[in-house]
């Protein structure tokens, strides 16, 4: 189990989203937590420099692609990248230095999975370049897929067999807490035991971190089999509950 790195960008600058604030039509709702001074290479290259790998850029709406291009460029095969993803501009971000592309709305579409394109994405991406975005809310105690900037709920329910159903088609998947999300309350533990149970893949939870305790109740209660993302704690994105030194001491004290 390791903490992996995120770039999330809005607007063409880095910023951490409560994700539940996202949306279309009510631009004013949204609620930031911090917006970057800093370009998005430079995210990028510190998390070169500490290897700290399998991070996700996440382009949060149009407009973003310069912005994901530099830091693909500061680091090539280094980062994920998401966000409007489908079969027509897959290969261009992996060729652009994408490691792999990440995926929810094009293939959870019109509130379901829709198979065909999946499988189209599949034949341009191939199983082994392809992460797919499961990110979840809770409804009616039941947690379910969200597309559309987590603003539409799918039928797609967090299941044993969904995950082992997706899982020969991808290579890893990704499940942001949306209810959590941002609002550094702590993870959803209930959560993070599921998908250690369900997932037959690499997989990797974002979501409420506060501290770094939390990584380690993550490395506990997901067996070591769920990986955290951690996002508005972080100092380096003008949090105050984890030190970017901690991430880094974490995951060196984990490949030993």
């Amino acid at each position: 189990m390791k903490i992996r790195p995120c770039i999330d960008i809005h607007g063409g600058k880095v910023k951490q989203i409560v994700g539940s604030t996202l949306s279309d039509s009510k631009r004013d709702a949204l609620k930031e937590n911090f917006v970057s001074t800093k370009p998005p290479g430079y995210y990028a290259r510190l998390f070169r420099e500490h290897d700290l790998t399998g991070g996700h850029i996440i382009m949060l709406g149009p407009g973003n692609e310069e912005a994901a291009l530099e830091a693909l460029q500061a680091w090539p095969g280094g980062m994920q990248v998401g966000g409007g993803i489908t079969d027509a501009n897959a290969k261009f971000w992996l060729d652009s230095g994408a490691s792999h592309v990440i995926v929810t709305s094009f293939v959870f579409y019109q509130g379901r999975l829709d198979m065909e394109r999946l499988r189209s994405l599949v034949e341009v991406t191939g199983k082994e370049r392809l992460v797919l975005d499961l990110s979840c809310r809770k409804k009616d105690g039941r947690y379910f897929v969200v597309t559309n900037r987590w603003q539409k709920f799918t039928q797609e329910e967090i299941t044993r067999d969904t995950l082992e159903r997706l899982a020969s088609y991808c290579d890893e998947f990704l499940v942001h807490g949306v209810d959590v999300e941002g609002k550094c309350l702590g993870v959803d533990l209930t959560l993070v035991e599921m998908l250690a149970d369900f997932s037959p893949i690499p997989t990797t939870y974002a979501g409420g971190a506060k501290s770094i305790e939390d990584a380690y109740a993550v490395k506990e209660r997901g067996r070591d089999r769920i990986d955290l993302t951690i996002g508005s704690a972080l100092d380096i994105f003008g949090g105050s509950g984890v030190t970017f030194q901690e991430v880094v001491r974490f995951n060196k004290e984990a490949r030993q």
